[in-house]
């Protein structure tokens, strides 16, 4: 459990740390006398050894025992967790061709929020990490680098790219509204076939024919989610396909259909998707009691980069602000005299109160962070870099424009996670993969 929190911990700190600056990934140069790896697998210019692997099947097992969960045989884990190592390193190679890098202070910042979160000081965090996990510290820190590298990624190729028009948070809002519309939540998991990008039709005929054959085992009785550990091909394949708790607008455009007319326990016939053939079961349901939001009232100072003007001495700059505000000089004075942004300047950066949604998301995921009167290190967005001041918060009975802000970011959320998994199946496809096991 202790791995489940820090992972989760971190990964909701990374997506705060979108904007943070950079660090080169490569592989370490091995100890000195140490022997030599067999090579697993081949992906690009890289490799994968057998150490490298061994080390990353300790861990899987590790957490397949701490939920309970059926381990698969030998081979079945070893090729999971294989193919999930190569994504991780076409990822880590996409981002470096993308000019992505983190920094050591990114990382220390990762980790200085993990620790604070559950309470601890860094040696404390270590402690926990390295005797209770078994997890050296510098993979750790490596692990938080990758995936703050990864989170910029999709930022950059993905996110950046996501809109979401007044039309479609009408229609939303319309399907909502009508009587059981939105009163349920879900629990989904899934199992994927894939098929390669352009599968031809004989492709196509044996996956759709391997997807029939695992949905006939589960109606014969076998559990869904350790089957999705032996033979999805989807990310979640390890954690047994599970997808989480999905309000009906957070749930995938090709399962929303689906999903309301399947009771608990029951899977679907295959959904074809560009990336393969989805079996999705309802492995839980609950109401939805969510019937106010929490509304934040914040202000910022936003400062841009220029051909004359890079983003480190922006950031730094915004540094020298923050300490000048922490030593008593008054925010607002200096957004005004600071701050690029034209509509909140002249308010001394004041944004009003906003509801989920309104912002853009490394913003808001920052800003969330925050306890009223915190300030933030500097947060990079689309727009440029930000110092963030919380001044309070307050519940909202969802209606209105945080109704509409809130709809706003579940379609943004659900079309960046249906482009996400789309453009990873492709930058698979494309690379050029040789496993050796």
């Amino acid at each position: 459990m202790w791995k489940k929190l820090l992972i989760a911990l971190w990964l909701g700190t990374i997506a705060s740390l979108v904007g943070a600056q950079e660090l080169q990934f490569g592989p370490g140069p091995s100890a000195p006398g140490q022997a030599l790896d067999a090579i697993v697998a081949v992906v690009d210019d890289d490799i994968i050894t057998r150490s490298e692997l061994e080390t990353e099947l300790a861990g899987i097992r590790r957490q397949l025992q701490a939920r309970d969960a059926e381990i698969p045989p030998e081979n079945v884990l070893e090729r999971q967790v294989l193919e999930r190592m190569i994504l991780q390193r076409i990822q880590i190679r996409a981002a470096e061709r993308n000019n992505i890098v983190v920094d050591d202070q990114s990382i220390n910042a990762a980790i200085g929020e993990i620790a604070q979160r559950n309470d601890m000081n860094l040696e404390q965090l270590r402690q926990a990490v390295e005797r209770r996990e078994g997890i050296p510290f510098a993979e750790f820190r490596e692990g938080i680098g990758t995936e703050i590298a990864v989170a910029r990624l999709r930022q950059r190729v993905v996110e950046s790219r996501i809109r979401v028009s007044e039309q479609e948070v009408d229609n939303l809002l319309v399907g909502n509204n009508r009587p059981g519309g939105s009163a349920r939540e879900y629990r989904l998991a899934q199992i994927l076939i894939a098929v390669p990008e352009g599968a031809n039709p004989a492709e196509l005929s044996v996956a759709r024919q391997r997807a029939e054959e695992v949905l006939a085992e589960l109606r014969a009785g076998a559990d869904f989610r350790s089957l999705a550990v032996s033979v999805s091909d989807g990310r979640q394949a390890l954690e047994g396909g599970d997808l989480g708790w999905r309000r009906p607008e957070q749930i995938p455009t090709i399962f929303a259909d689906v999903i309301p007319t399947l009771a608990v326990g029951e899977v679907s016939e295959p959904i074809r998707s560009p990336s393969g053939f989805h079996l999705v079961a309802v492995l839980d349901t609950r109401g939805d009691q969510q019937s106010a939001v929490t509304q934040t009232r914040a202000r910022h100072i936003l400062l841009t980069p220029n051909e004359l003007v890079s983003a480190e001495e922006i950031r730094q700059r915004l540094l020298r602000l923050r300490e000048r505000i922490l030593g008593g000089e008054d925010f607002a004075a200096l957004a005004r005299a600071n701050s690029e942004d034209p509509g909140s300047a002249a308010r001394g950066g004041d944004l009003g109160w906003v509801s989920p949604g309104q912002l853009v998301p490394p913003f808001e995921e920052a800003m969330a962070r925050l306890s009223p009167g915190e300030l933030s290190q500097p947060v990079q967005t689309s727009f440029g870099w930000h110092l963030i001041q919380v001044l309070e918060r307050r519940q909202q009975q969802a209606g209105g424009e945080a109704q509409r802000a809130a709809a706003r970011e579940a379609l943004f959320r659900r079309k960046a996670d249906e482009e996400w998994e789309i453009w990873l199946r492709q930058l698979r496809d494309q690379a050029y993969v040789e496993i050796r096991l």
